[in-house]
């Protein structure tokens, strides 16, 4: 995602807004730049609307509502598929040079939005300080979301969004700015790519978020397809950001209810091929003892050793063993109980055997969504347990 450095003075007052929109893209190709400018005349019909976008992409044609805003890309992100520290830092800046009241930031693959999504993170933007992507995904989509960002973020944060780490989003100027300013401290030195997590930003500064239906939408991949380093990226900055919030999180917080899931159940499906999953945990089993013995508690160990022997179809991992092996990675990637490149790697077979759990269980029958609730209400219970080992790291140890 193209990027740029700038060392804009942030404690400087925001400008009065002069009641146009900020949208920030990514860069675009030609049929896709032209494609989202349709889409956004459609959500905003004879409205001004600044659409900023990086100078190298196609000229916009004059007589239109949308006013162009082209900036000169600095940095180029080596995660286009995520928006990193700089793109807020830019959006802030531009929104702040150009009077704008709110702002839209639309990841990469936006030509794939439907226009009356994009208008409702925009009505979202307008009174409410955070407006998060709820996608429409498959089953077997967006499982790291699902199986650790979402109940974490839930259960730590009190915050419902099932996409805290969404590429769509609606700001608030308020919330542009202190995202921007969480950025520049990542920026400064250099880390351009730097995830930000806005859904923990804003409650911790006890800003509104509100989340709004996206549908289908085409979600950019990342170009690596090495998972161990993919879930390594993201898992350590989420663990970094829950470090850095402790003193929030740790008070009790009741999150707001759930709406009630329209369907329980859903068709059963065919037996989903699981069996490299289950030989990744097995072999990191027989291999990384060494390792998981240091994090994780002797009875989180005996599930571990009941579910290395269960056959394929019957493999389960309870919700309640995987909320504590999250929460005792997490404790060890904040005590740096060992190296923590060595510690996010060994968390990869396990998120494997949880991913061939909930495949299982899908595939039995269960609504996916009532499988992902169940699993967040699940960290919610156990957040006791890391909140007293948090502050007594030694209290649970033989």
């Amino acid at each position: 995602m193209a990027s740029t450095q700038t060392n804009t003075d942030l404690s400087a007052a925001v400008a009065p807004a002069a009641g146009s929109v900020l949208i920030s893209l990514t860069p675009l190709a030609q049929d896709a730049f032209d494609t989202t400018l349709a889409n956004l005349a459609l959500a905003f019909p004879g409205e001004n609307v600044l659409v900023a976008t990086p100078d190298l992409a196609p000229q916009l044609s004059a007589g239109g509502p949308l006013r162009l805003l082209p900036y000169t890309p600095t940095v180029i992100s080596s995660s286009p598929w995520i928006l990193t520290a700089a793109d807020y830092l830019n959006t802030f800046k531009l929104a702040q040079e150009n009077h704008a009241s709110s702002c839209i930031l639309l990841g990469a693959e936006s030509q794939s939005l439907h226009p009356e999504a994009i208008r409702n993170l925009a009505r979202g933007a307008s009174s409410t300080d955070l407006t998060v992507a709820r996608y429409e995904l498959g089953p077997r989509e967006g499982l790291v979301n699902s199986a650790i960002l979402y109940p974490v973020t839930r259960a730590l944060f009190a915050a419902r969004p099932r996409y805290p780490l969404a590429i769509d989003l609606g700001l608030s100027l308020r919330m542009a700015e202190r995202l921007a300013m969480t950025a520049q401290r990542y920026t400064a030195s250099g880390q351009t790519d730097s995830f930000i997590w806005p859904v923990a930003e804003a409650a911790t500064a006890n800003y509104t978020m509100t989340e709004v239906e996206i549908g289908t939408r085409t979600l950019p991949q990342p170009a690596a397809a090495d998972l161990n380093a993919l879930l390594s990226q993201i898992t350590g900055s989420l663990f970094a950001d829950v470090d850095a919030k402790a003193n929030f999180w740790q008070r009790a917080r009741v999150s707001q209810s759930t709406p009630p899931l329209i369907t329980l159940s859903s068709p059963a499906e065919a037996p989903p091929d699981i069996a490299s999953m289950l030989d990744s945990f097995r072999l990191a089993y027989t291999n990384l003892q060494a390792i998981w013995s240091l994090v994780l508690p002797p009875n989180s160990l005996l599930g571990l050793k009941k579910l290395a022997i269960t056959q394929p179809e019957n493999f389960r991992m309870p919700d309640n063993l995987w909320a504590r092996i999250v929460y005792d990675f997490l404790l060890a990637y904040r005590l740096r109980t060992i190296n923590r490149g060595h510690l996010l790697g060994a968390l990869t077979p396990l998120y494997l055997a949880w991913v061939a759990s909930h495949l299982n269980l899908v595939s039995s029958g269960m609504a996916p969504e009532k499988h992902i609730q169940d699993l967040a209400a699940a960290f919610e219970a156990d957040k006791p347990y890391l909140v007293s080992r948090w502050r007594w790291p030694d209290r649970f140890n033989p």
